[in-house]
Formats: structure tokens, C-alpha cells, sequence
């Protein structure tokens, strides 16, 4: 059974920072790929940014340049760093990481940007 656990949400004003970390408990070089997604209230869950094993990274086009993503393989925890957080970032983040084709989920973390 793997588990998933964020942590790092919080409130923060608009143009303020926030990092995510998303803490596995086990080794991160099994899974192929993690990734962290988001949801709105009243909205669909969405693809923030992803990192593969080899560390290769990918990003909505909302969030580049704002956003990046990274692993520590020793700590097993992958983080992500959100800049210039805007009103429209309010959601509750979700790390996933993804292994042998079995998808996991981590429980989610609010994230509040206040205008």
C-alpha cells in the first residue's frame, strides 16, 4: 500500500509563494512518474505539473513559468513551488504518482490565494 501525504497549503495573497511537498512512503525511483493536479470548487480536476523517474519535467501552460516542480530521491518527497500565486490558483492541490500503471493519490492540501 503506498501513501501519498501533501503538505504546505495554506493562504497566501495574490503575488505571494507556497511550496507544496507531497512525501511518499516508499522509494519515489518506483514510480515512473508523479505529478500534482488541482480542483476548484465546482470544477474539474486538472493537470498542474508532472516529473518523471529521470527527472524530466512538464507543465500546464498556466502555470509555466510560475511553477516548478522537483524530486529528492533520498527524502522520497517531491515538492512544488508556486510564484506569483493568483486568485484563480485557489484549489485543492493533489500529488499522484503513478507506478506499473496503478495510479495513487495523495489526499490533497487547500491552497487560498486572497485578492
Amino acid at each position: 500500500q503506498v501513501q501519498l501525504v501533501e503538505s504546505g497549503g495554506g493562504l497566501v495573497q495574490a503575488g505571494g509563494s507556497l511550496r507544496l511537498s507531497c512525501a511518499a512512503s516508499r522509494s519515489i525511483f518506483s514510480f515512473n512518474s508523479m505529478g500534482w493536479h488541482r480542483q476548484a470548487p465546482g470544477k474539474q480536476r486538472e493537470f498542474v505539473a508532472g516529473i518523471t523517474s529521470g527527472g524530466r519535467t512538464n507543465y500546464a501552460d498556466s502555470m509555466k513559468g510560475r511553477f516548478t516542480v522537483s524530486r529528492d530521491n533520498a527524502q522520497n518527497t517531491m515538492y512544488l513551488q508556486m510564484n506569483s500565486l493568483k486568485p484563480e490558483d485557489t484549489a485543492v492541490y493533489y500529488c499522484a504518482a503513478t507506478s506499473s500503471l496503478v495510479n495513487y493519490w495523495g489526499q490533497g492540501t487547500q491552497v487560498t490565494v486572497s485578492s
